[in-house]
């Protein structure tokens, strides 16, 4: 789908220096904006913005302070997940 917004000159400067530039800091909005809300997930930004990895794509949210919450469980299992890979 291809959605239109208007924008007045004037204030485009502040966004992009060209449409293209333009097009591509609304897409960008929306899909940060979707992820912090709980409208889209990582996945669903990611394959929105094109990202191929998915390292990049939390590279790209770090990048704009859009951090994902952790639970308290989220956290233990990365450390038993962690320590299962040293090595004795």
């Amino acid at each position: 789908m291809q959605v239109t917004l208007e924008v007045p000159e004037d204030l485009t400067r502040f966004f992009a220096d060209s449409p293209a530039e333009l097009s591509r800091a609304a897409l960008e909005a929306l899909a940060l904006e979707g992820v912090r809300s709980g409208k889209l997930s990582v996945a669903q930004a990611r394959r929105l913005l094109g990202i191929s990895s998915r390292n990049d794509m939390d590279g790209f949210l770090k990048a704009h302070e859009v951090f994902l919450p952790l639970s308290l469980e989220d956290v233990e299992r990365d450390g038993k997940t962690a320590r299962s890979f040293r090595s004795e």
